[in-house]
């Protein structure tokens, strides 16, 4: 945790590539790259934030290759430390031939996670933000991206630092109470306490309740397509993910399982899955795909049900769908009218739910599947709600539980203090709650859980 040696390590991703860039921290890193460096401008002397164009050497000295070294000087640095970041050629050899040479220069070659840590350590970004650099690089969708840059520019960790803040105070008064037990002195106001602690209490049960969309936006938001059988389901994600994906076939039955699929439909990575046609069936084999069908509709953000355009008497399981809506307030409907080639236009269809929209597809001919990627968008939007925006959403499983702790802390806290307990016995409730609180940024935190963390990341970030 408080190494102060130079490291380094090749911070693009593995392979064959138009650059390279290998990366030098510590207090030794202008002197270490100087070492392999020839160049009509030292490292050594170079002003931050500049830039020189020269040659890096080999471990037998011999040039290896022109290359351009950027130069920041420690604290205004990633890691606040003194970094040099050499670009060459994306060579595999070039670049297994540059981090040995400086390493014969002096550095070490990094751990994972390692610089991160180290910008962590050094006070540049506090725990979440780190943990948000790992998953910007890991980030599959703009909406990813967003969630993970709001994270990463502090948007999380402030409002975690708010309430915490705002408790220690009044945390701090409670404990010199316990020194003047004696004395029968109340320097923390218990109206005060009580309306803080509601406060946090609210506000983190809101923070982890928001971790259900934030895992979807990291993971996949998941929406299920449903309907009769041969109505067109299978045909419909292929279309969707442009690709044959799923088994076609005009044989009733031909899905019997959940056939799931990963695509992109606007901002977000959608968990795509293609279920079995609900319908009365004694084969069993078929009955299992059907009950999985059932639990797809119950998890799913967003409800994409398939009918036959062509077929009005085609059965539609309007029970399961609104049993699931009924379920969850936020889940919503896209009705994808399909075989619409052999119709023509669809008119007053009776959809007996709220929150649902309808599309004229056909996957034959293509016709309305643009307006259908553009009307799940918004209905997954929808699902997901404001905060998935513009607010904070969790997507971390260890900031869930942390607020989860934190909020039980707080109620216990708050249920205390209505039912006048002694104010030892709340203090302790309140000090699991700041710890909780702390544990998210790494205001309290073991060197345990800081290596679980950080041993994730990639080497060279």
């Amino acid at each position: 945790m408080t190494k102060n040696d130079t490291i380094c390590a090749i911070s693009t991703p593995p392979g064959v590539g138009g650059i390279a860039v290998a990366r030098v921290s510590g207090p030794d890193a202008r002197d270490v790259v100087q070492r392999i460096w020839r160049g009509r401008r030292a490292i050594t002397s170079a002003q931050a934030n500049t830039c020189l164009v020269g040659t890096v050497l080999d471990t037998c000295g011999e040039a290896l290759d022109q290359a351009v070294a950027t130069v920041f000087h420690a604290p205004h640095s990633f890691t606040g430390e003194d970094v040099v970041e050499v670009s060459v050629h994306g060579s595999r050899w070039v670049q297994q031939e540059l981090v040995m040479s400086l390493l014969k220069a002096g550095a070490r070659m990094a751990e994972a996670g390692e610089f991160s840590m180290r910008a962590f350590m050094s006070g540049r970004m506090d725990l979440t933000q780190a943990e948000a650099v790992a998953d910007l690089i890991a980030s599959t969708s703009r909406a990813t991206q967003r969630l993970a840059l709001r994270q990463m520019r502090g948007a999380f960790s402030d409002k975690i630092e708010r309430l915490r803040e705002e408790l220690l105070e009044l945390a701090a008064l409670l404990e010199l109470e316990l020194d003047f037990s004696e004395e029968d002195v109340e320097f923390a106001s218990r109206e005060r306490l009580m309306e803080l602690t509601a406060k946090v209490c609210d506000a983190t049960a809101r923070l982890a309740d928001g971790f259900s969309a934030g895992r979807a936006i990291r993971d996949g938001v998941p929406v299920a397509i449903v309907g009769a059988t041969n109505a067109g389901k299978s045909s419909i994600l292929n279309a969707l993910a442009d690709d044959e994906r799923a088994i076609v076939s005009d044989i009733h039955g031909t899905t019997r399982d959940v056939v799931e699929d990963l695509i992109s439909i606007g901002d977000y990575t959608v968990r795509l899955k293609d279920t079995a046609g609900i319908r009365h069936t004694t084969d069993t084999i078929e009955r299992l795909g059907i009950e999985r069908s059932r639990r797809a509709l119950q998890e799913a953000a967003v409800i994409l049900l398939v009918i036959d355009a062509s077929n009005s008497e085609a059965p539609v399981p309007w029970d399961d769908i609104l049993s699931a809506m009924a379920t969850s307030p936020h889940t919503r409907l896209v009705v994808a009218a399909n075989k619409s080639d052999l119709v023509g236009e669809i008119c007053n269809m009776d959809i007996p739910a709220e929150r649902a929209e309808v599309v004229s597809t056909s996957a034959l001919t293509g016709r309305g599947i643009d307006e259908l990627r553009s009307t799940l968008s918004s209905a997954i939007s929808a699902a997901l709600g404001t905060d998935a925006d513009s607010g904070v959403l969790v997507s971390n499983a260890r900031h869930y539980q942390a607020l989860r702790e934190a909020s039980a802390a707080a109620a216990r806290v708050l249920e205390a203090l209505q039912a006048g307990i002694p104010g030892d016995l709340v203090a302790q409730d309140l000090r699991e709650c700041l710890a909780a609180l702390g544990s998210i940024t790494g205001a309290i935190t073991t060197p345990e859980i800081l290596s679980t963390i950080f041993s994730r990341f990639c080497i060279g970030k």
